[in-house]
């Protein structure tokens, strides 16, 4: 039953999926482009390379000749994936979903002009000059996100004229790759957005855990809770538009995919990750009877999960750095842990940077508990952790 897993990216949500693996006795290098990332302080063996060398990456592909490849970043040359799948290399969660979904103008081309999903409107631009000529359409404000990044690096809201020059220049310097091109979408008055994991199994039917609510400030997640209260006719489409993407991406394993909730003109497809997703670390704070690193580690081993389930409510709230440092401490833990229902995970990077995530506080309560009052105390203990490096 052991597989040799290849892990393309080796951050936080690597490294639980790395722990999940290990407790189904399975063998991993974890890759990354900086040695010590958090991924291979727990895996088999690691790899420093640049992911977005593809003669790098078919070197390692051939050098550890792995059973699965998993990846869990954008910034890699996915077009290789084609190729291992020829090879009989299983690609998670397939080469076509993972060149789709690293790629915002393939994911909502198809999500939109192929499945018919509702969208917000959208346009795309490789220049300022054709931001502008694009917003022109699109309308103010709008949002302007690279078509390659993560974690919310270059996203802003364009909100007047004024404001058109910063944003591209923004989400050039936040692109991950080397496509300098952006996607510009109307700006949707949406009540609330929510992260609908979804997994889709080699022998089972796709299965949904309970929505999660999640708030972001410069385009990154800062706390999430589940379940999120929602009228269950928009979970049920939600539902259905998750269901229609994953099957036209193919593959197995779970998937972050993201909606806008408008109580008036229902649900919008925003955008979806094949892979584990940030604001599903709350799954961590024992929210359902297997976190969303479990799940996907079941799927994409081919094993079943016969069911999900919400076994109490819970919150995740993240711990962020203030400057640039190396070799971090963390001060505040030892009073956070003293209260009742509540967990920290430290992620281990070794270094530190203006609002990188570094950490976060867990916590739940019974199911039927006030979710907003669980979400509340996380962020409130989540402010009591310092992160101070040298």
């Amino acid at each position: 039953m052991t597989k040799k897993i290849l892990l393309l990216g080796s951050g936080e949500l690597g490294k639980e999926f790395v722990i999940a693996c290990k407790r189904l006795g399975q063998y991993v290098i974890a890759v990354d482009s900086y040695n010590d990332a958090p991924a291979m302080q727990v895996a088999d063996e690691r790899e420093v390379i640049n992911m977005l060398d593809g003669d790098a990456l078919d070197r390692i592909v051939a050098k550890h000749n792995p059973d699965l490849i998993v990846p869990e970043i954008e910034a890699i040359r996915t077009e290789r994936f084609y190729d291992y799948e020829k090879q009989g290399k299983q690609v998670v969660p397939s080469a076509r979903a993972a060149n789709f979904t690293m790629n915002r103008k393939a994911i909502r081309d198809l999500a939109a002009k192929e499945l018919g999903l509702r969208t917000a409107k959208y346009a795309y631009a490789t220049s300022e000059n054709e931001l502008r000529n694009a917003i022109q359409s699109i309308g103010l404000p709008c949002v302007i996100k690279p078509l390659m990044s993560s974690s919310g690096k270059g996203q802003s809201v364009a909100r007047t004229e004024s404001d058109i020059a910063n944003s591209w220049k923004y989400a050039v310097e936040g692109s991950r790759g080397d496509i300098v091109e952006v996607i510009v979408e109307e700006f949707i008055p949406f009540d609330y957005e929510i992260t609908l994991l979804t997994v889709t199994q080699k022998n089972g039917k796709t299965l949904f855990c309970p929505p999660i609510g999640h708030r972001q400030e410069r385009g990154d997640y800062q706390e999430s809770w589940q379940p999120c209260v929602m009228n269950s006719e928009h979970l049920r489409e939600a539902e259905q538009m998750a269901e229609a993407v994953t099957r036209s991406l193919t593959g197995w394993g779970i998937w972050g995919v993201e909606f806008f909730i408008s109580e008036k003109n229902g649900v919008y497809f925003s955008e979806l990750s094949p892979r584990p997703h940030d604001t599903g670390m709350v799954t961590l704070a024992g929210t359902q009877n297997y976190s969303e690193f479990e799940l996907h580690a079941r799927a994409v081993l081919g094993l079943p999960i016969p069911e999900i389930t919400l076994e109490r409510c819970g919150a995740s709230a993240v711990v962020l750095a203030k400057e640039e440092g190396k070799n971090p401490t963390y001060i505040g833990v030892e009073k956070i842990l003293d209260h009742f229902n509540t967990d920290v995970r430290i992620f281990g990077k070794p270094t530190t940077r203006p609002y990188r995530r570094m950490a976060v506080v867990l916590t739940h309560d019974k199911p039927g508990s006030d979710v907003g009052a669980v979400k509340e105390k996380a962020k409130k203990l989540a402010a009591g952790i310092q992160v101070k490096s040298l």
